[in-house]
């Protein structure tokens, strides 16, 4: 069986997923979940945040490697840039955000590239301190009311119909889907996760792809965090909220598996999906918050058995091909 007949069946298997989802939530809550304004609210407003940083965590995944860190650099990124889009500042703000983004992106890069700590121990300790800094920085103080201008970044709509927060998604989708898909860099990230010895052998600078990766994840968090201060009008350190958890879910289900090598982009919009519809399916019903973390971690649970399952039956069927 060939690489592209494998990648067609798997990502068929992830818009049955989806379908699956949506069918039993549209069955239990038909008039609540299947409102026009629910589904729009869902798909244009709340799944763009948690797509945004699943491709982070997706790139890091496919590297061979992990960010958890990601979601509290968005808050940091996004507090210490606040003061400059409530003045009007727009350049410097995003310069500010960029700057701290990327700055900790990096560190995460170095820490994992050159230092050789465990991806893992290396974000997860990066997490800490940006969390932490963004709280110390915050000291019970948000910043609240920017204008109209830097709010219509994402309420407003450029293209009718279509809110900016979806529009900005999708060209980050377009344009990571064209560099892993199409991009000399592509194939290295993929080869790189898969085996990172060759990769090294064949020529590859195994060090700065993977410097890279986190370097990209810094600049996505920086970029949901602008996104997420036009949104709430707001800076505050708590929302950071489930992020981490649903973007690990989102790769997971998208077929980003552990070990690296494996997964696109594509994948994880349907993965982010997917845990949307789930956590507003439970919103809808009354499922208080502690039984929703329940449910994705056995949804992540299910994910790593699915595609477990499906990497077994399809190697089987291509021994039958033979």
């Amino acid at each position: 069986m060939s690489l592209k007949t494998k990648n067609r069946i798997d990502l068929i298997s992830r818009f049955l997923i989806l379908l699956v989802v949506i069918l039993v939530l549209a069955l239990l809550q038909p008039n609540a979940f299947l409102n026009a304004s629910n589904l729009s609210q869902v798909i244009f407003q709340q799944a763009p945040f948690t797509i945004l940083m699943a491709f982070g965590m997706s790139l890091a995944i496919i590297s061979n490697g992990i960010d958890i860190s990601m979601a509290s650099n968005m808050v940091l990124s996004s507090y210490f840039s606040a003061p400059y889009f409530q003045n009007g500042q727009y350049l410097l703000g995003i310069l500010v955000s960029l700057g701290v983004g990327v700055g900790f992106g990096l560190c995460n890069g170095i820490l994992i590239s050159k230092v050789k700590i465990e991806p893992f121990i290396a974000t997860f300790s990066i997490d800490f301190v940006a969390l932490g800094l963004a709280y110390v920085a915050c000291d019970g103080v948000y910043i609240y009311g920017f204008p109209d201008t830097f709010r219509s970044l994402t309420n407003g709509s450029l293209i009718p119909g279509i809110p900016n927060i979806a529009l900005f998604t999708i060209l980050v989708f377009a344009l990571l889907f064209f560099v892993t898909k199409c991009t000399i860099y592509g194939r290295a990230l993929y080869t790189v996760g898969h085996n990172r010895t060759a990769a090294g052998f064949s020529g590859i600078r195994t060090d700065n792809i993977i410097l890279s990766v986190y370097v990209i994840n810094g600049l996505l968090a920086s970029l949901t965090g602008i996104l997420y201060l036009s949104r709430l009008n707001a800076a505050d350190p708590t929302i950071k909220g489930t992020l981490t958890i649903d973007s690990i879910a989102a790769a997971l289900i998208g077929g980003i598996a552990f070990g690296g090598g494996k997964g696109s982009v594509l994948n994880t919009v349907i993965g982010a999906l997917v845990i949307m519809f789930i956590r507003n399916g439970m919103n809808i019903m009354g499922v208080s918050t502690n039984w929703q973390q329940a449910v994705v971690g056995f949804v992540i649970l299910f994910s790593i058995f699915y595609e477990r399952g499906l990497s077994i039956l399809m190697a089987k069927f291509a021994e039958k091909k033979k």
